[in-house]
């Protein structure tokens, strides 16, 4: 075969610290390559596709483009700046050749920069080091790029590793220039698609050799199932032939799972369009393999040979799913049952591999394992817009036994936030038994603390820590092994006040009862027996009638009669009340409402289960 006959091609992924610009260049690198029509309206980020991910502003799941710039096509990996979806960068890095590591020119380097140039460096990928947003009041692009040689030699690069090309980039307006400075009014982003032509080598692999495709991320498709998603690692894989499937359990002289490759897709600006080949090197979609898991190779049925398999890190926190069975459940959701619920996990477990899912004693409450709270918050906030009704327990930590003793999940972390909030922290993380390892002076008026804990202590800790600083603190936390049980941690302050019948909320009985703790519901509201509508000022619970009506009676006098001043309610998101919310609690998600309630509804009941 002539090396004319192999595709010119370049794989490379967008790493970057959380806000950093990665999915709006993504969207200039589109445009310039004239992806999008000249007509064509493109709503901004056109790479968070996902509701959620155009709301919170982040990137959920490392997606892939493909544009073609002076006949060499480039893949363009799109990766997450969460740690809780750390999985999904490290998995992204095993399709590329290279890495636009993108770093914010006022901001400078930040603790999820450290953490995609780690597993790149890790990985041996060459890098870009593009510095965005050079068209910033408070620029200071010479600073940051010294501090990223500092992060390189932090991390023990060598010396090709340091020799990266350095690009100046406005983003959003899709310009850029070689080196330091700023790019012109005409300027395109003609420097960085050279740059990665000249940095980032084509794939190296032999197109003729017998075929190996490595498996590193999955799909899910109402039409197709599961989908694999990957790179060809050699070989060719060819739409209509048979290749076999190389799971974890696979042994030399076992027969391996065959099947004929009905369904061949590549990538194609944004979205995914059917091939009949793909060559050593390129990414594929195939479907086919409802079997297949992150990690599996698809290989020639004439010479199976399995690639080395990918790692994926294991959940640390877990939380049960459950049928919603308040007084209230099916106003306001159409999927009510646990068939619904379980079916919904079983297609998210699909596409999702840092979800695990287990069978608890009922067939109705499933327990889900993940990366972090906001990953299960992330889920749970996309089941209730699809219409599912459920109710979830408190995040608990997973622990493991080793020589008879537990041990418990331990976080690292670092607080990028204000100098007037540094007590803010420590003081928070004293009775979380975590501990600051290192401060030190960050951007002017900042500091950056450095820290480990428990990860059970960190279960609310980033909600106190937004709002105790106003949203100006960035925390970004990672798991680092594992340390002895730590004992038990402090959980809220007070108890719950508990409503003790149904009806509709009165301004006279929520008047009479405000002095005693802050309420989570407003006059008008329904609620029922067993629901939490407040937090008590004491640490025990209190069992309050909210529906109490004003007798009316012939008597007025003026002091009894003006109107009755409360105190705006404090309203929970669905992350603050499962931070909030103890052993006995579990939150009610509805499309239309949040709600927290006690396990057992009935006074009654949860007297004698506290006797037992």
């Amino acid at each position: 075969m002539s090396p004319s006959d192999i595709p010119a091609l370049r794989n490379i992924a967008l790493v970057a610290h959380v806000d950093h610009g990665k999915t709006t260049l993504v969207d200039a690198m589109l445009r310039a390559t004239g992806t999008f029509e000249e007509h064509q309206a493109v709503i901004e980020r056109v790479m968070d596709s996902n509701d959620q991910e155009r709301e919170r502003g982040i990137t959920i799941l490392a997606k892939a483009a493909s544009v073609t710039w002076d006949g060499v096509r480039i893949n363009l990996v799109d990766t997450p700046g969460h740690a809780d979806f750390g999985g999904e960068v490290e998995r992204a890095l095993g399709m590329v050749d290279g890495v636009l590591l993108l770093v914010d020119a006022a901001e400078g380097p930040l603790p999820q920069t450290r953490y995609v140039l780690q597993k790149a460096l890790a990985a041996k990928l060459p890098t870009i080091v593009v510095l965005n947003k050079v068209d910033r009041q408070d620029a200071r692009p010479e600073e940051v790029l010294d501090m990223v040689y500092e992060l390189f030699f932090d991390l023990g690069a060598s010396n090709d590793d340091i020799d990266f090309p350095v690009i100046s980039a406005v983003a959003r307006e899709g310009r850029a220039v070689s080196g330091i400075g700023m790019p012109g009014p005409d300027a395109d982003l003609t420097p960085l698609f050279e740059a990665v032509l000249a940095t980032v080598p084509a794939p190296d692999g032999d197109p003729e050799a017998p075929l190996q495709a490595i498996v590193t991320n999955l799909d899910a498709s109402d039409y197709l199932g599961r989908l694999a998603i990957g790179r060809v690692v050699r070989g060719r894989l060819r739409k209509g032939e048979n290749v076999v499937l190389l799971d974890e359990e696979f042994a030399e002289g076992e027969p391996p799972l065959k099947r004929r490759l009905t369904s061949l897709l590549g990538f194609s600006g944004v979205g995914r369009q059917e091939v009949d080949e793909r060559v050593a090197g390129d990414l594929f979609v195939v479907a086919g393999f409802p079997e297949v898991e992150i990690g599996d190779t698809l290989a020639d049925p004439a010479n199976p040979v399995p690639l080395e398999r990918l790692s994926v890190d294991e959940p640390v926190l877990r939380m049960t799913f459950a049928v919603n069975t308040s007084p209230l459940a099916g106003k306001d959701g159409k999927y009510l049952t646990s068939r619904h619920l379980r079916d919904r996990l079983e297609r998210e477990v699909l596409g999702n591999v840092s979800i695990r899912l287990e069978d608890t004693g009922s067939p109705d409450i499933m327990e889900v394992a993940g990366r972090g709270e906001l990953q299960l918050a992330v889920l749970i906030e996309s089941m209730r817009r699809e219409g599912y009704e459920l109710q979830v327990s408190r995040p608990e930590v997973i622990l493991r036994e080793v020589d008879g003793k537990r041990e418990e999940p331990l976080e690292r972390g670092v607080v990028d936030l204000p100098e007037e909030h540094v007590g803010t922290v420590t003081q928070a993380l004293a009775p979380r038994k975590g501990r600051v390892t290192d401060l030190r002076p960050g951007d002017p008026g900042r500091s950056v603390v450095s820290f480990e804990a428990p990860a059970r202590g960190l279960i609310g800790f980033r909600g106190l820590l937004l709002t105790a600083t106003r949203g100006t603190a960035l925390l970004h936390t990672h798991h680092a092994g594992w340390l002895p049980w730590a004992g038990e941690l402090p959980h809220r302050q007070g108890g719950a006040m508990i409503a003790d019948r149904q009806g509709a909320t009165t301004g006279y009985a929520l008047d009479n009862l405000q002095a005693r703790g802050e309420f989570f519901v407003g006059p008008g509201e329904t609620v029922y027996e067993g629901m939490v509508v407040g937090e008590s000022a004491r640490p025990d619970d209190m069992v309050v009638n909210v529906v109490r009506e004003k007798q009316k009676t012939n008597i007025r006098t003026h002091s009894h009669d003006e109107g009755v001043k409360l105190a705006s309610p404090k309203i929970h998101t669905l992350e603050t009340a499962i931070e909030w919310i103890a052993e006995d609690e579990l939150v009610e998600v509805t499309p239309g409402n949040i709600r927290i309630r006690k396990r057992q509804l009935a006074e009654a009941d949860r007297r004698r289960s506290s006797r037992k």
